[in-house]
């Protein structure tokens, strides 16, 4: 079956004042479903290998997709595995602190929330242009903050990502112009700590 764009888990509006209505139409109904389609019709040249989810391919099997769509499947499927994350870590009354088993990885890696917040936006300011900067876990569970650009996603370096923050200029231009670091502080408010969690722990 072709991918097909996920639904968000709240209104368009649900993320204002610090993500608005206008953005999160563009960027969900144009930008992530502009990925889902151009992912499906690279796909449809290979047939061998349909029943295979992007996570798989991105992470183990890239170089098994023809190097005619290689490129599309990247970008492309990156986009909406990332998307698909992205929409669902955030939500309408969360933000605040992580708790649990979470906040302890985080204490242990990085010393706190505080800093955790301090590297994670350097990281997205340290991106030139487009990508994104992470939260990751490596296979044993070991967290780590870096980006990646355009639309790689960390499973392509076997990371699993927990928390991604989207720094493509379509994810804040309409209401923060080329204000990167107050988009950054605004988003720390829709972070859904109870989904990064899960996250975590699966």
């Amino acid at each position: 079956m072709p991918f097909t764009l996920p639904d968000l888990p709240y209104a368009f509006d649900a993320l204002e004042p610090y993500i608005d209505k206008a953005t999160m139409e563009l960027h969900h109904g144009k930008h992530h479903a502009a990925y889902v389609t151009n992912v499906n019709k690279a796909l449809e040249s290979a047939p061998a290998l349909a029943g295979k989810g992007l996570e798989e391919l991105l992470a183990n099997n890239l170089a098994a997709v023809p190097e005619n769509i290689r490129t599309a499947v990247r970008n492309n499927g990156g986009g909406h595995v990332n998307h698909s994350m992205f929409w669902s870590i955030m939500g309408p009354k969360a933000g605040g602190q992580p708790s649990g088993k979470l906040a302890e990885a985080i204490k242990s890696t990085f010393g706190g929330y505080d800093q955790l917040k301090e590297k994670l936006n350097a990281a997205a300011m340290g991106r030139f242009g487009s990508g994104w900067a992470w939260l990751v876990k490596d296979l044993s569970g070991k967290l780590d903050i870096y980006s990646t650009a355009n639309q790689d996603s960390p499973l392509m370096e076997g990371r699993i990502p927990v928390m991604g923050v989207d720094v493509w200029e379509h994810a804040y231009y309409l209401k923060y112009q080329n204000r990167r670091a107050e988009y950054l502080a605004a988003w720390w408010n829709v972070v859904n700590w109870k989904e990064v969690e899960k996250r975590f722990l699966s």
